[in-house]
């Protein structure tokens, strides 16, 4: 594939509100697009959007984006959808995704029930920010009324120590919990083996990735991994853990950055390619009060993917 032109745009996008976890907040999302142009006139689209808090440094979410871009013009020059030219299988309508919600200090009962309403059937909160203790009893009152197909998806971002962690997620074990993500400050195999041996649901690793080794695909000590391509640096490394991971019996969720849409819809068609049926965190695009072009749409709790080829990136005139 020759590539005749190459160009970065970047691009700094206010959020609706301040993105809250346990690590500190924005309010802000800073990257740039990469736009390649191949001999035959094809434009291949990536977003570099570095995110240390989460993992994403600048070297790894350029890997990132110059790996989208090259992917989108392969697709496009089969004529297929990024996802089944990634999977080999046939073309993925869309996927369904969590709604995320933010710190659960900053939701009510009313933002359920309208989350609710819009389809969505897993809700994602933030936890660890305030003592455990409290926002278990939050997590009871958002919980009543809850309908039986609805439940909650947690994630602590590294904040507590084994004796806390132990104690939130055994009280849990009583409300529609679907999974909590990283519970632990300290990453330690054998403290996620015991707590995960305890509890109904997922125990899910995201920013401990290193613990995802040889080791821990012979003897997984969690039952989900959640994957960001950018921090892994890339779509094909993410695709190579995934599988891994599924033949391990572990599942695999694809979460977004807060890119935007450009990256969001790598995430997608990635999401679509490895685990098609699973429920994903990318449903972020809300997030963004303004964005670098048309991203895929969130209807009834399920993300649509483009029907055209590559990528499917559409963006703003002006970019």
């Amino acid at each position: 594939m020759k590539i005749v032109a190459a160009d970065w745009i970047p691009y700094e996008l206010r959020l609706t509100r301040p993105w809250h976890t346990s690590r500190g907040s924005f309010e802000t999302r800073r990257g740039r697009l990469l736009r390649l142009k191949n001999a035959a006139g094809l434009i291949g689209w990536g977003d570099c959007a570095p995110l240390p808090s989460f993992g994403i440094s600048e070297s790894r979410a350029v890997d990132h984006a110059e790996e989208s871009a090259l992917l989108d013009l392969a697709a496009q020059t089969t004529g297929l959808p990024l996802n089944a030219w990634l999977s080999g299988e046939a073309t993925a309508a869309d996927i369904a995704v969590n709604a995320n919600l933010g710190a659960i200090s900053n939701v009510n009962q009313a933002m359920i029930a309208a989350t609710l309403i819009r389809g969505y059937r897993v809700i994602k909160l933030k936890i660890g920010i305030d003592h455990w203790r409290k926002e278990i009893a939050r997590l009871r009152v958002l919980a009543s009324g809850m309908p039986r197909d609805a439940s909650f998806r947690l994630d602590a971002n590294a904040a507590w120590n084994v004796d806390d962690a132990a104690g939130f997620l055994e009280a849990c074990c009583e409300l529609p919990v679907e999974g909590v993500e990283e519970p632990l400050a300290e990453t330690n195999r054998e403290h996620l083996a015991r707590l995960q041996e305890a509890l109904p649901y997922p125990i899910a690793i995201d920013e401990s990735l290193e613990l995802v080794n040889e080791e821990f695909f012979r003897h997984p000590a969690v039952r989900r991994i959640v994957l960001k391509p950018a921090r892994q640096g890339g779509m094909l490394r993410s695709m190579e853990t995934a599988f891994r991971a599924r033949a391990s019996g572990v599942e695999c969720i694809i979460t977004s950055s807060l890119e935007s849409s450009c990256g969001l819809l790598a995430c997608a068609h990635l999401a679509a390619a490895v685990a098609p049926h699973g429920t994903h965190g990318l449903g972020t695009a809300e997030w963004l009060a303004e964005d670098t072009g048309s991203g895929a749409t969130v209807t009834n709790g399920r993300l649509s993917l483009p029907k055209l080829a590559g990528l499917g990136f559409q963006p703003k005139p002006s970019t």
